[in-house]
């Protein structure tokens, strides 16, 4: 074998040539397998003595030394660097870019050495270090809290005074014209304004006064498809007026006890109403017949809402709760819990499927697909007893301390908290807002009040960002202060 041509032995292309050739004859050992490297030889045996080093200092190593990894610019080697000297971290970085750049023997020995007395530091060990013992429980911080963007509205100020009722402002509905808005009152009259007039003070903005019920007027709603006017009262009554007639023509028996909200179905010709009996009851506007006993509350229905998708029916009790139902079946489809004291009001935007429901405690936004719970609306210290929200995104609340908060829709910011007079002649403690509705432009907000009066309020043409500004301090302050709560 030792005369063997190497041309000859090289030729062979399959390892069983190759293997026979090699085991034949000592010589042709040196064909196949290149002479021993002395410089090899000793890298290796410094190899071994840093792997038993770093199997020693193995535990130490996970303690600590993760915090002190240093990002290493592109084309070099992440190194994990064991001492805190600046000059150190930036020789070790040095190192391992020099260990990528030279190909020669004597560079990959140095990378072998370095990559194993430092071991590279994954994606994996990196995310570990930033999120140091904090597995379970990471307690928020400004980093990581949620700070939406609010949009800008110009402040509210009020704008026109009406005085005709002789009671309590309980209830508002807006014509769908847009012309016309009929109030209802504790002095068990309706009566019925022309917003144009209305809004400039003028002296025969009244147009009409419709007297039939019996004790004080709760719930009013104008109808999109016919002209009638629907009205309920404490009376256990539910009237539609014709409004061409200014009579009534239906009624609507069923109702146990005094009747507190009123809403019509977009869509399809029902009316639903809620009571003090506990119930919301579910009308065929047509034949007077009760479609659905909508039961499952505790307590006094005082809140309705209806939308021309599932689920059609929100209603919302002094029980604390909240309850979807389902229109098709009559049986209650979600109960929201949430809240702590009694829901007064909901208020439904057209631009979305949410809904927000208001309470003592706080209002509280949910989404009416599901009644899954999106975010609170902290910060008004009184009896929410009516909402109304309009296309631009402005959330108003009213309270039975005669507060006002205007919120985002959106983020719930709370761009502007006002408080509202009484009128000359009433008692201080008559300031109570009971009644919300914007008009359909969504540039009118009126409200009814305990001292009353009929109260239209419009934005401040002069207002911008430059002279109301959003205090962004306050809101991100706000926003971690939520962000470090546990609901």
């Amino acid at each position: 074998m030792a005369s063997r041509d190497p041309l000859a032995s090289e030729s062979a292309a399959t390892s069983l040539k190759r293997a026979r050739m090699l085991f034949d004859g000592q010589d042709a050992r040196s064909i196949f397998v290149p002479p021993l490297d002395a410089a090899l030889e000793q890298a290796a045996v410094q190899r071994r003595r840093a792997h038993r080093h770093d199997s020693n200092s193995n535990s130490n190593t996970k303690n600590g030394n993760d915090a002190n990894t240093k990002k290493a610019p592109p084309g070099q080697a992440l190194v994990v660097s064991t001492v805190t000297d600046d000059h150190d971290e930036e020789l070790a970085t040095t190192t391992a870019a020099a260990a990528t750049a030279n190909s020669s023997t004597a560079g990959v020995l140095a990378r072998i050495h370095a990559d194993k007395t430092q071991p590279i530091t994954t994606n994996a060990t990196a995310a570990a270090a930033a999120s140091g013992n904090n597995i379970l429980v990471k307690s928020p911080s400004e980093r990581n809290a949620h700070i939406p963007t609010p949009t800008w509205h110009a402040p509210w100020k009020l704008a026109t005074v009406l005085s005709s009722h002789l009671g309590w402002v309980r209830c508002i509905a807006m014509d769908p014209t847009n012309k016309l808005f009929a109030t209802g009152s504790a002095d068990r009259t309706i009566k019925i304004w022309s917003l144009p007039k209305a809004v400039v003070g003028a002296n025969d903005a009244l147009q009409l006064t419709l007297t039939g019920h019996i004790s004080a007027v709760r719930g009013l709603a104008f109808s999109d498809r016919h002209p009638y006017l629907f009205s309920a009262g404490e009376d256990k009554q539910i009237k539609c007026w014709d409004l061409e007639t200014n009579q009534v023509v239906r009624h609507y028996h069923g109702h146990l006890s005094g009747i507190f909200c009123l809403a019509l179905h977009p869509t399809l010709d029902l009316l639903v109403t809620g009571g003090r009996d506990a119930v919301a009851r579910v009308w065929d506007m047509r034949t007077k017949t009760q479609v659905h006993c909508l039961t499952g509350h505790d307590h006094t229905v005082a809140a309705v809402a209806t939308q021309s998708v599932h689920p059609a029916v929100i209603t919302g009790s002094h029980d604390t709760t909240v309850k979807l139902w389902d229109l098709v079946a009559g049986k209650c489809a979600t109960t929201l819990t949430h809240h702590q004291k009694s829901i007064r009001a909901i208020a439904k935007p057209s631009f979305e499927r949410t809904f927000v429901s208001g309470a003592a405690d706080c209002l509280k936004k949910w989404q009416s697909k599901d009644g899954r719970f999106l975010k609170s609306f902290t910060g008004h210290k009184a009896v929410v007893n009516a909402m109304a929200v309009n296309d631009d995104g402005v959330l108003v609340s009213g309270g039975d301390d005669g507060s006002m908060h205007f919120w985002d829709y959106k983020t719930g910011h709370n761009f502007q908290s006002t408080q509202t007079q009484v009128q000359p002649g009433s008692l201080d403690a008559e300031n109570g807002i009971m009644a919300t509705a914007f008009d359909l432009t969504g540039t009118r907000l009126i409200t009814g009040e305990t001292d009353k009066s009929i109260k239209i309020w419009k934005q401040d043409e002069n207002a911008s960002q430059v002279t109301h500004p959003i205090d962004t301090a306050a809101w991100r302050k706000k926003c971690i202060a939520e962000a470090k709560q546990r609901f």
